[in-house]
């Protein structure tokens, strides 16, 4: 089976229309619907409407429960901004969908054995990045929210696509599908074999110049969103 994997929408619809054009029999979110885009109800609704399995990130969790995003300093500003703008968007049903995301969904597909959540398995504000020592991520591992009995763990959250082995342990990556943060402006989602445990990575061009266009015409801070899109970070 070939799952596709997504993460870090960010209310942007383009985006998401574009990767999941991907050849895939099922398709499951790490979350971070919303924030900085322009159309977090519509992304909101094609999940729904494809019925994928969605689970709740920070930015998520923000927007749903009026809290902290806990995220990087350096686009903090703009969570804050946006929110406010996303809170206008959102209809009831929007809002009760974000509330009721679970922090983490366990699969066996095919024998193989996956933890998927939206940052670390300890946290849904933990980063875990290629630089990340190998002893953090193992604390992490080992103060989960739920012991991790899987042979590969898949987060998002970075923003930045990853494949890494820890001991009997893949960690997986995706990437942003509508915010990269690795300098490349196209969407990023990856497809996970069940049947050869591999793991193939895709970096797709989309409509950049309608999604910014948008942005302009909707949203505050527009000419900094915009530049974050089209540089990728």
């Amino acid at each position: 089976m070939r799952i596709l994997l997504i993460s870090d929408i960010h209310g942007n619809y383009e985006a998401l229309q574009t990767v999941l054009k991907v050849s895939h029999d099922k398709a499951i979110c790490l979350g971070d619907i919303v924030d900085y885009g322009p159309e977090p109800d519509r992304c909101i609704g094609l999940l729904r409407e494809k019925a994928i399995p969605t689970i709740r990130g920070n930015h998520d969790n923000a927007v749903a429960f009026k809290v902290d995003c806990q995220c990087g300093y350096r686009y903090k500003h703009l969570s804050i901004a946006t929110r406010e703008y996303t809170w206008k968007i959102l209809d009831r049903s929007g809002m009760e969908y974000l509330q009721k995301l679970p922090p983490l969904i366990k699969e066996e597909i095919d024998g193989r054995k996956l933890y998927l959540t939206h940052a670390s398995p300890r946290s849904m504000f933990e980063y875990i990045k290629p630089e990340t020592s190998d002893e953090e991520i193992l604390n992490m591992v080992n103060e989960a929210m739920e012991p991790v009995e899987a042979e590969f763990l898949v987060v998002g959250h970075s923003h930045i696509p990853m494949n890494r082995k820890l001991g009997n342990l893949t960690i997986i990556n995706p990437g942003s599908v509508g915010q990269p943060r690795d300098g490349d402006s196209r969407a990023s989602c990856a497809v996970f074999d069940t049947g050869s445990g591999g793991i193939e990575f895709h970096r797709i061009e989309y409509d950049i110049d309608t999604v910014c266009a948008k942005i302009e015409d909707r949203m505050p801070h527009a000419e900094e969103l915009a530049a974050i899109l089209r540089r990728g970070y």
